[in-house]
């Protein structure tokens, strides 16, 4: 949990410019924990796929989120 929660300020602060696992790298994941992190992020609505973005990945606004 702690690393999903670090990965994702970290996606935050990022502002697309570095891509997912080179993101995960600089926060001392691995690409298999940060695949893993991302799935989670992703089923929690707490990110959205973003392909114009080095990134992949953008967080979603609490507004945007849908349930």
């Amino acid at each position: 949990m702690e690393n999903k929660e670090r990965y994702f300020k970290a996606l935050i602060e990022n502002q697309g410019q570095l891509n997912t696992l080179d993101l995960g790298e600089k926060i001392q994941l691995d690409e298999k924990e940060t695949r893993e992190i991302i799935t989670q992020l992703l089923s929690e609505h707490r990110i959205r796929y973003d392909e114009n973005s080095v990134c992949n990945y953008r967080a979603m606004n609490k507004r945007n989120r849908s349930y």
